[in-house]
């Protein structure tokens, strides 16, 4: 029986314009009726993520920044906030290599730690109120997220192995698309964000549907009993599907959501 199901945002609920297609507000209604909760797990923040949902935004959870922000009825389960130490070690790393262009996060803006035109400005890595800056917050302002943009997406990989060795005692780093490498602290994944939520609710992870078609999903993937993944999703993470369903440009999500909604008899 499925109990709760969390979709990744960009390259898996969202279509080829990073758009949220109109049926899935009904979707989560008529699946949240039935007793099936409906959780955004994204690497977007958790204000982004209620503004994209407004329609049932107080009707469904949120795993956001990639598990540092969890919520679920409204309530904070779960907050997780960068070192500062850890934060000087990824500005010192990312400032002996060229191609590495820093972004950090607290709940409200964006800091770029480089000029603003060796960013990527894509609308879905979620960069609201960035500010120019030449050193991390204080100590003082909440890190909740970080992120690369990364100007040499052939050798991606290569420098997350690089970004491994150098700081994989403190961080996890993951590439997203090609010119992005996500950053979250060791040990907090999408996955461990799912396991406050459904502490929260007595949720076994067997009764659980999770979709994803990124590397940043791999962990969910991994930790829920059904993980779906998306056609067009990397080849890593289509290893270890359950089932591979259509691409979001084909609404894959909102198919399979409507298959177990109408299963549900």
């Amino acid at each position: 029986m499925v109990r709760l199901i969390a979709a990744d945002m960009d390259g898996t609920l969202l279509d080829e314009n990073s758009l949220l297609p109109e049926e899935t507000f009904e979707l989560i209604e008529k699946l949240r009726d039935r007793g099936v909760l409906f959780c955004a797990s994204s690497g977007r923040r958790y204000e982004t993520l209620r503004w994209m949902f407004e329609p049932v935004a107080d009707r469904m959870d949120y795993v956001g920044s990639l598990g540092t922000q969890v919520y679920a009825d409204g309530v904070l389960l779960d907050r997780e906030v960068f070192s500062t130490r850890a934060v000087l070690r990824l500005f010192r790393t990312c400032q002996e290599f060229d191609c590495f262009h820093l972004v950090l996060y607290d709940r409200t803006h964006t800091y770029l730690l480089n000029d603003q035109s060796s960013y990527v400005r894509e609308l879905d890595k979620d960069l609201p109120n960035a500010e120019r800056v030449y050193d991390p917050p204080s100590p003082d302002v909440s890190i909740i997220k970080a992120a690369i943009c990364y100007d040499r997406p052939h050798e991606i990989m290569d420098m997350v192995y690089v970004l491994e060795r150098e700081l994989g005692d403190v961080f996890s780093f993951m590439p997203s698309g090609n010119t992005w490498i996500d950053v979250t602290p060791r040990g907090i994944s999408k996955a461990t964000g799912l396991e406050a939520l459904l502490g929260y609710y007595g949720i076994d992870r067997a009764d659980v549907v999770a979709f994803g078609d990124s590397m940043n999903d791999y962990a969910m993937l991994r930790y829920v009993g059904h993980p779906y993944v998306m056609g067009n999703a990397r080849y890593a993470v289509k290893q270890i599907a359950e089932k591979v369903v259509g691409t979001n440009v084909e609404h894959g999500v909102q198919n399979e959501m409507r298959a177990i909604l109408e299963g549900l008899g």
